[in-house]
This record gives C-alpha cells, sequence and structure tokens, in this order.
C-alpha cells in the first residue's frame, strides 16, 4: 500500500496537463481578443465602402 501511495505523490503527469490547458486557454483568450478587434475593423471598413458606393450610385 505505502509504494502505491508514494507512486501518486510523485506522479507529475496531473500536473502537466493541467500546464497544458492552462497555455491552451490563453491562446484562446488571445485569439478571441484578436478576432475581436480584427471584426470591428473589417465591419468599420465595410461600412465606409458601403457610404461610398452609396453615394457613387446616387450621383
Amino acid at each position: 500500500m505505502s509504494l502505491t501511495v508514494r507512486r501518486a505523490l510523485t506522479d507529475r503527469s496531473g500536473a502537466t496537463a493541467i500546464e497544458y490547458a492552462l497555455l491552451a486557454s490563453l491562446i484562446a483568450v488571445a485569439a478571441i481578443g484578436g478576432f475581436q478587434a480584427a471584426g470591428v475593423s473589417v465591419s468599420d471598413m465595410m461600412s465606409g465602402v458601403s457610404t461610398k458606393v452609396s453615394a457613387a450610385l446616387t450621383n
């Protein structure tokens, strides 16, 4: 029984999995922030293009 407990206390594979999960979540948060910023920029650009095309068609 003591050998099993000793192995459980020295096993670090769970810590590695947690580190990978934290790293993946950090990358996901950064990607979401980047996509949101790019989305706003693209939306503003398309709005400007739409305004200019509408103005050109009415003239």
